[in-house]
């Protein structure tokens, strides 16, 4: 909090904002004292706690979905099999100025964080080896085979926001339109992760379809008594929207939904 006890994830210039995110720090462990941090280094920090939470967590259910998994931050989607022909893109607009001008740079996306499956050699799928034996399944496509691809899949992009505003969700759903629009192969999950306090703002974020799967909040039940401990019926009912039309979880929904 500042000096005026105002939290770092509510609007100073909001009073909504302010009684929520005041609400909701009473509710959450009293974090350890720190040097007040810039914009940009909370949201480095937040970006690799929700790694190293995605990671801890998803691996422990590797019985659910068992394979080889990359987590990392800040990685471009051309590494991965989806988007391998971005990078030749690139390669073709660095050397003609008019091609770059057309296509822009829209495409070159880097997701805050992100979840990636490496390809399998075929005693993974089968350890008898009889599904493979005498071609019987060819199956000379697929990524997921190592002999045919070897490298990483996309699963899932991360967007990370520790507010919202208007301007970013914006820019995480053009990300996020972008990722779907420029894949060659299946598209990954896309979900973001938040701890904006004002269900209005979240609403900008998470209500439709078609771009994000789901945003999930870093204390979603402790947000929701934080809203009905300030008593204002027009954020309690947005956020009861947002949750019982299952475009808001817990962030302890997260790697259960990645899983599935």
């Amino acid at each position: 909090m500042d000096k005026h006890g105002v939290p770092n994830w509510s609007d100073k210039d909001s009073p909504s904002s302010v009684s929520i995110g005041r609400e909701l720090a009473k509710r959450l462990p009293e974090p350890p004292t720190a040097p007040r941090l810039t914009p940009q280094e909370i949201g480095a920090q937040f970006q690799e706690i929700t790694r190293r939470f995605i990671e801890k967590t998803f691996t422990t259910l590797l019985r659910a979905r068992p394979g080889t998994w990359r987590f990392e931050t800040g990685g471009r989607i051309s590494r991965y099999y989806q988007y391998e022909h971005l990078s030749r893109l690139d390669d073709l607009a660095k050397r003609d100025a008019d091609l770059k001008t057309i296509l822009g740079t829209e495409y070159l996306v880097k997701p805050d964080v992100i979840v990636a499956r490496y390809s399998e050699e075929d005693a993974f799928f089968d350890s008898e080896g009889s599904l493979f034996a005498e071609e019987r399944l060819p199956a000379r496509l697929t990524p997921a085979r190592r002999v045919n691809y070897d490298g990483y899949i996309l699963h899932a992009i991360v967007s990370c926001k520790w507010t919202i505003r208007s301007d970013r969700a914006q820019n995480t759903r053009t990300e996020a339109l972008n990722i779907i629009r420029n894949r060659k192969g299946h598209t990954p999950r896309i979900v973001a992760v938040t701890a904006e306090p004002m269900p209005t703002r979240l609403a900008a974020l998470a209500l439709g379809t078609g771009d994000i799967d789901c945003v999930y909040h870093i204390a979603l039940p402790e947000l929701q008594e934080a809203v009905d401990a300030v008593k204002n019926h027009d954020q309690a009912d947005m956020l009861r929207t947002l949750v019982d039309g299952r475009r808001l979880r817990d962030i302890s929904d997260l790697p259960f939904d990645l899983v599935i």
